[in-house]
C-alpha cells in the first residue's frame, strides 16, 4: 500500500513552511501594506511592483480546464528542473536514500541527485530503448524512493510501453514520475487522465517545447493533491513570476496557436524523416514522438557534428550516452532551417 507520508523525509513532514504576505491575504484590496513592496510603480515600462499570487492561481484555473484535472493537482515550477529537484528534496536524505534511471534519459535527473547527495541506481533500457519484464522486475526489487519514467524518452524520442509503465506503477513502492516534457508530440493519451488511478503518479510537463515558452521556463507537475501540498510547503514562496504568469495566461487563451505550431513540427519531424535515410552517411533513423530525431551516423558522428558546426547549424552530440554511440539529436526546425540542415548533411564529405 503506498503511503506518501511514510516516504517524506521526516524533517519535512512536520516542517512549518515560510508564510509570505500573499499567503496570509488572498483576495482583492485598494491599499496593500503589507509586503514591503514599493507602492510607488517599477522602473521600466510595465507595472511589476507587486509580488506575484504565490500559488498561480489563475494559471492553474486555466490549466485545469485544458488538462481535465483539479486546480489542487497542479504545482508550477521554474521550469520542469525546479519539480525534480523538488522532488528529491521532498523524498530523499542526503546521504541515505536513493532514486532510479532508466539510460539513456534525461540527465537533470542524475545532476538533482547529485546535487543532494542522493545515490543513483541505474537500470539501462533495452537496444531498442525500450521497458522490458526484466527491467520491470529490477525497477519493483529496488528500494529507491523514486523512479523517472521519460516519456517520450530524451535522447532518443520515444514513447516506452504503457502496460510496462503500469505495472511499475502498480508495483512500485516509492513514487514514479513520468516526464511528458514532450507529450504533446506523441499519439497517446497523457497519463495525466489516471492520476486518480494512482497515488503514487507524478506527470511532469512543460510550457517549453509544443507552447513554444522555453525563454519562460515554466514548468507543470500534476499528482494527488498531497504531493502537491508537499511541493507547495517546500518550494521557495514567489517561484513563479508575475510575467510569467501573465505570459502563461496569454498562451493558454491562444491555445489554437499552440496547436498550429505542433502540427507545424509535426509535419516537419515527417519531413526529415523521410529524407535522412537517403543520405549515405545515415545508418538509423530512431522512431520519434517527440519534436526531434535521434539519428546514428557513419564512420563517426562527431566529424558530422563539426561539419555542422561550420556550417552554423547546431544539433546535440549523443554519442556519449548509454546505447547513443555514433548519434546525433536534431531538433526539428522551421521548414527553412530542416532544408538547411539535410544539405549540409548532403555536403559531408567522408
Amino acid at each position: 500500500m503506498f503511503n506518501l507520508d511514510s516516504l517524506v523525509r521526516p524533517n519535512l513532514r512536520d516542517m512549518k513552511p515560510y508564510s509570505s504576505a500573499r499567503d496570509e491575504f488572498q483576495g482583492e484590496a485598494q491599499v496593500m501594506l503589507d509586503a514591503n513592496e514599493n507602492s510607488l510603480g517599477s522602473a521600466g515600462p510595465a507595472r511589476f511592483n507587486r509580488y506575484p499570487d504565490p500559488q498561480q492561481r489563475a494559471v492553474k484555473a486555466e490549466l485545469a480546464k485544458l488538462k481535465g484535472v483539479a486546480p489542487e493537482q497542479i504545482f508550477l515550477g521554474n521550469g520542469s528542473d525546479e519539480a525534480i529537484d523538488l522532488l528529491v528534496r521532498l523524498l530523499c536524505v542526503p546521504g541515505h536514500d536513493s532514486l532510479l534511471v532508466l539510460p539513456p534519459t534525461y540527465g537533470m535527473y542524475e545532476v538533482a541527485a547529485n546535487l543532494n547527495d542522493v545515490a543513483v541506481e541505474r537500470i539501462p533500457l533495452t537496444s531498442d530503448f525500450q521497458l522490458s519484464p526484466e527491467i520491470v522486475a529490477g525497477v519493483l526489487a529496488s528500494a529507491a524512493k523514486l523512479v523517472w519514467l521519460c516519456s517520450p524518452n530524451n535522447p532518443t524520442g520515444n514513447l516506452l510501453h504503457a502496460e510496462y509503465i503500469e505495472q511499475i506503477l502498480r508495483g512500485f513502492g516509492g513514487l514514479v514520475v513520468v516526464d511528458e516534457a514532450y507529450a504533446d508530440f506523441a499519439p497517446t493519451a497523457s497519463w495525466t487522465t489516471r492520476l486518480a488511478e494512482f497515488p503514487n503518479l507524478v506527470v511532469l510537463q512543460t510550457f517549453s517545447k509544443a507552447w513554444g515558452l522555453a525563454g519562460l521556463r515554466l514548468g507543470m507537475a500534476f499528482a494527488s493533491p498531497e504531493i502537491v501540498g508537499y511541493l507547495n510547503k517546500i518550494k521557495p514562496p514567489y517561484n513563479i513570476s508575475e510575467a510569467t504568469q501573465q505570459h502563461a495566461l496569454a498562451a493558454l487563451h491562444d491555445a489554437p496557436r499552440a496547436e498550429q505550431l505542433r502540427q507545424q513540427l509535426l509535419t516537419g519531424r515527417d519531413w526529415l524523416a523521410e529524407r535522412l535515410p537517403a543520405l549515405p552517411i545515415v545508418e538509423q533513423v530512431f522512431p520519434s514522438d517527440a519534436n526531434f530525431l535521434l539519428v546514428r551516423f557513419r564512420p563517426d558522428a562527431t566529424a558530422v557534428y563539426e561539419h555542422l558546426v561550420g556550417r552554423g547549424i547546431i544539433v546535440r552530440n549523443r554519442t556519449t550516452q548509454p546505447g547513443c554511440t555514433g548519434t546525433l539529436r536534431l531538433t526539428v526546425g522551421t521548414a527553412a532551417e530542416n532544408e538547411l540542415l539535410l544539405r549540409a548533411l548532403s555536403e559531408f564529405n567522408v
